[in-house]
């Protein structure tokens, strides 16, 4: 196992003290004094507007990709089904994600674009006016999407690949906005 207490894990700044030490590691919010899971308490955070985008990346075979443009699946409408598998994703986050508030989601918008010649970019925005972040949605949102081009395609594409979800931006709530790529 590699990672904390695995073969060959060292601490940051090496092992034995080795080169600097690195600072502590803020705390984690979903960790109660004990070390146990928890909901983080919301109730005094001021109500803001938030919204998050999110990026899923399916690979295909360039033909899969083809016949998926082409609008020539054997299921019907891929990209129909996905992006409704992506609006119920981000609307049942806290069903599937256990310590997520449930938030009123004001906006689910999710966007199928081929991406190079053998991709599909999925991309899932949610907005809300809330004490928390809508990220988990947004990042809910481009899996369940991505997942449904997967069960869409694995008759014809069985090397069809999930190969990323990640945040894009985030916007709204005290730590302010933020952008991949930007520090």
């Amino acid at each position: 196992m590699a990672g904390p207490g695995g073969p060959g894990w060292a601490p940051p700044g090496g092992a034995g003290g080795e080169g600097p030490a690195a600072p502590p590691p803020p705390a984690l919010s979903h960790l109660a004094a004990d070390g146990s899971a928890r909901m983080v308490d919301i109730g005094d955070k001021p109500e803001t507007e938030r919204r998050a985008t999110a990026y899923a990346r399916v690979e295909l075979r360039p033909a899969t990709l083809a016949q998926i443009c082409a609008r020539g699946t054997p299921k019907g409408d891929l990209f129909a089904v996905a992006r409704l598998a992506g609006i119920l994703g981000a609307k049942r986050t806290p069903d599937l994600i256990p310590l997520c508030h449930p938030l009123p989601l004001s906006c689910v918008e999710v966007a199928i674009e081929p991406e190079g010649e053998a991709a599909l970019a999925i991309r899932c925005t949610c907005a809300t006016r809330a004490r928390t972040g809508v990220e988990m949605e947004a990042m809910t949102g481009a899996a369940l999407a991505a997942l449904a081009v997967y069960d869409m395609v694995k008759g014809l594409d069985r090397a069809a690949a999930i190969a990323e979800v990640r945040l894009l931006e985030k916007s709204g709530g005290r730590s302010g906005p933020w952008r991949r790529g930007e520090s």
